[in-house]
């Protein structure tokens, strides 16, 4: 194995869904460029590249986003991170359907790409699918002709997140332990390459 590709896999390793952030740690417009820049150099079905980006790091429009986003859907008695753990920066992923209605895998490579800068520059976050897609597009006025597809919450992690290997029940239900560390189940390696 060569030395990139330990780069790389330690990159993945640190790439987890974080929900707790320092919320004084500040993100900087021109980061969020960057990652979106990463997401502009990744592959694009028939290259029709029909991603838009909303950038928010600032107080003001964080506050219009937070309220609209589900944070942990095995975690029932958890409401999202509390003041002072929330995210400083997000970016809102939609797909421009006047370029193509069917908008495919082209946001899940997009938002990867971005995720893998954002561990690159020492931050973390996570994607998030469970939005209040109504509220949101009145919150921050989005037109009709954009899908709002994913929002990556992101800013500097306060907790630790750990793989842990399956239960002998095979549960797949992330959780949190007394410390809060959250335990994350990942399927073994054989049990995913099928012997056809």
């Amino acid at each position: 194995m060569c030395s990139s590709d330990l780069m790389l896999h330690d990159i993945i390793l640190k790439n987890r869904s974080y929900r707790r952030f320092d919320q004084t740690f500040q993100i900087e417009e021109f980061t969020l460029r960057h990652l979106v820049e990463l997401a502009r150099l990744s592959p694009s079905g028939a290259n029709l590249q029909p991603l838009k980006y909303i950038l928010c790091c600032t107080e003001e429009k964080n506050a219009l986003v937070f309220p609209h986003l589900r944070w942990a859907g095995y975690l029932k008695d958890w409401g999202g991170p509390q003041e002072g753990e929330r995210p400083t920066a997000y970016i809102i992923i939609l797909g421009d359907t006047s370029i193509r209605k069917e908008l495919g895998c082209d946001y899940g490579i997009a938002a990867q790409s971005m995720m893998l800068g954002a561990v690159e520059e020492g931050l973390g976050g996570c994607m998030i699918a469970s939005v209040q897609k109504d509220e949101l597009r009145s919150a921050l006025n989005i037109p009709e002709a954009y899908e709002i597809l994913l929002v990556l919450a992101l800013g500097k992690p306060v907790e630790e997140v750990v793989i842990e290997p399956l239960d002998a029940d095979g549960s797949i239900r992330y959780w949190r332990d007394e410390q809060h560390v959250h335990h994350v189940p990942k399927r073994a390696l054989d049990d995913l390459i099928l012997e056809l």
